[in-house]
């Protein structure tokens, strides 16, 4: 079974469970252990995140824990953000005071 904590990052397809027929990446928030279900099969809570890592939407989720995919935490790379400093357009002299 797939060693599931809080903040793991996962890729949940249609190996975890038929209803995923498009693929999510989900940030875990925890495992309901208390609530009885099919042998095999979990809830789980967390945050839908897009292919930045920032969450779109919070959901709980039914799936079979064999078919998750375990991802890097570095698996999903923010963008760069521009500094603060404005760009000066390229070819154009910086004015003298």
């Amino acid at each position: 079974m797939t060693d599931l904590r809080a903040g793991t990052l996962l890729h949940v397809t249609r190996a975890a469970s038929v209803q995923f027929l498009r693929p999510i990446f989900f940030r875990l928030i925890r495992v309901h252990t208390d609530w009885h279900t099919y042998h095999g099969w979990v809830w789980l809570d967390g945050y839908e995140v897009d292919a930045r890592g920032e969450a779109v939407a919070r959901r709980s989720i039914f799936v079979r824990p064999d078919g998750l995919r375990v991802l890097a935490p570095s698996a999903l790379t923010l963008p760069r953000r521009p500094s603060g400093r404005p760009r000066r357009p390229a070819g154009k002299p910086t004015p003298n005071p």
